[in-house]
């Protein structure tokens, strides 16, 4: 099968590799706006070659779109008024409501599938991709009632591919709890980097004293500006509640600090460790 890949960075170049890999892939087209990520990826060996998006939509049976969210969805629109019957359309973006509702009444809605793989890294560009990034990881399906069964198969055959664990959900549902597992966490972690830029003047005394947690922590504040604000702005009311939850946790550790009470410090602590619990391998 041919495969074109939009978007050949860290999440479409990883899925160029292993597709490849698993021998679903007989044939990569590369699609991407940044001629060097192309060059790049041919290079590498992740795509075959490349081509202007309508010309490779024609010729390939699956188009994975792996492009920030702002575009991804008027690229799904421009996708689906041109593919040819058989061809399937799925992209891997972390917010779903907004994609799936810019499509519903689409007259090619059934050949699209709405997925969010959950895996990445802080890095980016075809030289970040790796085959074995999604290995154990979720992905998440959104709508599925709202695609054929033809490219639910495929695209549930890619993600097994993958070696994911395949979950299903409401796209409104899955931006509610994406907000708190994942975009906020990446706010924390901006948060923090601001922080200790502000406060920190000496960037050697960082270097030197940030430990394994400091860095495990602000390890998301690398993660691209070009990816992450758009998704910000695309699940904003569920990312602003969730916020405004999280706010009201880290004003009452500070009331907690300011009044040196140790007692509920070990309290708060002590009911966060349950995430230990939800979290167990």
């Amino acid at each position: 099968m041919i495969v074109t890949v939009v978007g050949t960075g860290l999440i479409g170049g990883s899925m160029a590799l292993k597709l490849r890999e698993q021998g679903i892939a007989e044939k990569v087209i590369g699609v991407d706006k940044d001629e060097q990520h192309l060059k790049e990826a041919k290079s590498m060996g992740i795509i075959d070659e490349f081509a202007d998006l309508n010309d490779a939509v024609m010729v390939s049976g699956l188009v994975i779109i792996a492009v920030p969210v702002n575009i991804a969805s008027e690229m799904l629109a421009n996708v689906l008024d041109i593919l040819e019957p058989g061809t399937i359309v799925m992209d891997v973006g972390s917010t779903k409501e907004g994609i799936c509702a810019r499509v519903f009444n689409h007259i090619n809605r059934k050949n699209y599938v709405a997925t969010h793989p959950i895996a990445g890294t802080e890095n980016t560009g075809p030289s970040a991709a790796f085959p074995d990034l999604f290995t154990g990881k979720v992905n998440i399906i959104c709508d599925k009632e709202r695609s054929s069964k033809e490219a639910l198969d495929m695209v549930k055959k890619v993600y097994t591919a993958l070696s994911m664990r395949i979950i299903f959900m409401d796209s409104r549902e899955h931006d509610l709890h994406i907000a708190y597992v994942s975009h906020l966490s990446h706010i924390s972690s901006f948060t923090l980097g601001l922080t200790v830029l502000e406060i920190e003047k000496n960037e050697k005394n960082i270097f030197d004293m940030a430990g394994s947690g400091f860095a495990s922590t602000v390890r998301l504040a690398k993660s691209s500006p070009d990816m992450w604000a758009p998704i910000f702005d695309q699940n904003a009311t569920n990312i602003s509640d969730a916020l405004g939850v999280y706010i009201e946790k880290l004003k009452l550790f500070k009331s907690v600090i300011d009044n040196h009470d140790m007692k509920k410090a070990h309290e708060l602590i002590e009911q966060a460790n349950d995430i230990r619990r939800i979290l167990k391998s």
